[in-house]
């Protein structure tokens, strides 16, 4: 079966909600949209305190070329302009606070376009639909989409691939997505192709969503047979770009480097759907699928949630947090981030919110021990590097050392810290070393 070298094979526990249809949730009474939720940039305000919204107005527009506009998710006034809890980054970050007004009204902008006005798109207009729609990479990397598909003029791209395979444990929100949206998704594909220069694409998904592999299989002959879908091993990280690509294509991504500089443009099922919205009915991305799941929550459900609504909202509609709740990781167990608040909101990265049971001997933190040369992470790596000498360089703080035996090429994936028998936290030290040769490098560059 297709597949990458190393990788691992963690208990999946798709169970909770792989069978949930996806759910609308009702929009809440105030969202939190964070102005930075994109690789990139912040964008800036369009907006001040006191101002009118609808869902879909434009209230952020993107700086530089490398950023994202940020879009209303509900309807009502602009209520403050000030830094809030954020899922991913370290501290508090600039977001638009939006009370709801009585009507949930849709910008007036927000229309479906016609078959002929789709089909006489040009691949230029397409790219200004996806960044004006703010789409970005929506399987948690959230890089600007509209970028992705401009590569440089000299790449030679000759694969689409769309990337269905969810491999971290718990999630199910493309699952669910590739089975009721199908359609969706294969239209946003060929758009996507269309604006690449190609005839056709590869869907790939892994072998234990054999619903959605039926039915994304059916649907891609209906409605554009030159999209293959194909059927890849179950197995953590497939799901990452440079594995993908490796997997299907056998072409590595140079350390250090793009897919582009191998032919090839990977863009998540969700993000195909999401571009297929912004182009056939000019809506901006200001919701998301979200699978909430665990051990921990009394209801797992997948949902379209409002970006911009805090945790404790989403937990409400589930039926809220089991007695016996731990933890609150936004994403998913291996790549997701622990949160110390149910104050955060969801952001177009949120691919999940996993609550999790300490009472569950798997989700208990191991005592770390000495490394003991086993060399488990070593085989599994999917990146091909050597996490724990990287790791014990970064704890010692030896940077050049660690930049040489690649520790920026590490995806932070964490399965090394999966296997490792003596429970080090490989990928904690990495990160650690990584932001220490990131601060040292804006310092020289500073003194310049």
């Amino acid at each position: 079966m297709i597949t990458f070298r190393g990788g691992i094979h963690p208990p999946e526990f798709k169970e909770l909600a792989e069978e949930k249809p996806i759910e609308i949730m009702p929009a809440p009474k105030q969202v939190v949209i964070p102005l930075s939720q994109h690789t990139g940039a912040p964008a800036k305000p369009v907006v001040n305190v006191g101002d009118e919204v609808k869902v879909g107005t434009l209230i952020a527009e993107p700086v530089g070329m490398i950023s994202a506009p940020v879009h209303s998710s509900i309807a009502g006034k602009v209520k403050a302009i000030e830094p809030w809890v954020h899922p991913v980054l370290p501290v508090p970050t600039k977001s638009i606070i939006i009370e709801a007004g009585e009507e949930d009204e849709l910008d007036p902008e927000i229309k479906p376009r016609s078959d002929n006005e789709i089909e006489e798109l040009k691949p230029d207009d397409i790219r200004e639909i996806i960044r004006s729609a703010g789409i970005v990479g929506l399987g948690g990397a959230a890089f600007p989409t509209a970028v992705k598909v401009t590569p440089p003029k000299d790449a030679k791209i000759d694969t689409l691939i769309i990337n269905g395979a969810e491999c971290e444990p718990f999630l199910t929100a493309d699952d669910r997505l590739m089975r009721e949206k199908p359609e969706g998704i294969i239209n946003g594909a060929r758009i996507l192709a269309k604006v690449l220069g190609l005839e056709r694409a590869f869907i790939a998904i892994e072998h234990n969503k054999p619903e959605a592999i039926r039915v994304m299989t059916e649907t891609a002959r209906s409605v554009w047979p030159e999209a293959e879908v194909l059927t890849v091993k179950t197995k953590y990280p497939q799901g990452a770009e440079k594995q993908l690509i490796s997997a299907i294509l056998r072409r590595e991504v140079p350390a250090g480097g793009l897919p582009f500089m191998v032919g090839v443009v990977v863009q998540n099922a969700g993000t195909a759907y999401a571009v297929w919205e912004a182009v056939a009915k000019r809506k901006p991305l200001y919701e998301r699928v979200v699978t909430v799941t665990g051990p921990g929550i009394a209801e797992p459900k997948n949902l379209l949630v409002r970006i911009g609504t805090l945790a404790a909202d989403v937990i409400s509609h589930c039926g809220g947090l089991r007695p016996s709740a731990s933890k609150f990781i936004s994403g998913g167990p291996m790549m997701g981030i622990a949160q110390a608040s149910l104050e955060v909101p969801v952001i177009k990265g949120t691919s999940g919110m996993l609550f999790l049971d300490s009472s569950k001997r798997l989700f208990a933190v191991a005592e770390e021990s000495s490394c003991i040369r086993c060399g488990h992470c070593v085989g599994i790596c999917p990146m091909k590097l050597v996490p724990a000498e990287i790791a014990r360089m970064a704890e010692y703080e030896k940077l050049e050392d660690a930049e040489r035996w690649g520790i920026l090429d590490c995806m932070e994936c964490g399965a090394c810290a999966f296997v490792c028998p003596a429970g080090r936290r490989l990928v904690q030290w990495i990160k650690y070393g990584k932001t220490l040769i990131f601060a040292e490098r804006s310092r020289k560059k500073g003194n310049k």
